[in-house]
């Protein structure tokens, strides 16, 4: 009888411990994508409004865009260890690195697009007094649209990525670990099934993310922009 029951109570245990491994997985995913959306709403909001800052005057943005460029070119690895070491809150911190990585295709792209606006339609809209505000919001904003969606696509890649990068170094443990935790204890378990698991989760997060972002585009644009409208025929 307990030779014929052993292996119905290995099952169970196995069946026990792939339930715990998912759920592990599953909370981490949920803190990993915390942090990165949290990350990509600041780095749009804030990106935006520098974008918008930007347009006004080249003197500001010659001010202002180096400095963007700065954080874009060093590397977030090297920024990571200072801004948890100065923020105490440590999902604080790692928000705060993923931001670092998404902000500058939001103020490059947008800025990009509020520049390109064309010519003939902003001097009529001169001729027609409108206010520097009026061409803001009726054509400079709209026509900026497919380029600032473009720059979104990128930033929703760049948050996932800056998250998972400053868990790396972060190391944090415990119960609000995210996926890079899983894939650190995996790596010292040697425990590749686990470790093949989270780097899935990570992809499928980011195949998502930049899925919504398209879709949120198409949404947008499909009615009036040829970027996204459905071809003739």
């Amino acid at each position: 009888m307990v030779l014929e029951a052993r292996p119905v109570e290995d099952h169970l245990v196995h069946s026990g411990r792939l339930g715990t491994l998912g759920d592990e997985l599953a909370d981490a995913l949920g803190v990993t994508l915390g942090v990165a959306l949290s990350a990509l709403a600041i780095a749009t909001v804030a990106g935006t409004l520098l974008a918008l800052l930007f347009v006004q005057s080249r003197w500001i943005e010659m001010s202002l865009f180096p400095y963007a460029v700065l954080l874009q070119v060093t590397p977030i690895v090297a920024i990571a260890p200072l801004i948890i070491i100065w923020v105490k809150d440590t999902r604080i911190a790692l928000i705060l690195c993923a931001v670092v990585v998404a902000l500058f295709p939001i103020i490059a792209n947008t800025t990009l697009g509020l520049r390109s606006v064309d010519h003939g339609l902003l001097n009529l809209f001169r001729m027609c007094r409108a206010s520097r505000w009026q061409i803001l919001l009726r054509l400079r904003i709209p026509g900026a649209l497919p380029y600032f969606f473009g720059g979104l696509r990128i930033a929703s890649g760049l948050a996932l990525i800056g998250a998972v990068v400053a868990e790396f170094v972060a190391g944090t443990g415990g119960q609000g670990a995210g996926l890079a935790y899983q894939i650190l204890l995996a790596g010292m378990q040697l425990n590749i099934p686990r470790l093949f698991a989270a780097l899935l989760l990570i992809a499928a997060a980011g195949i998502a993310l930049f899925g919504a972002t398209n879709w949120l585009s198409r949404a947008v644009l499909s009615r009036w922009h040829e970027s996204e409208a459905a071809p003739p025929g």
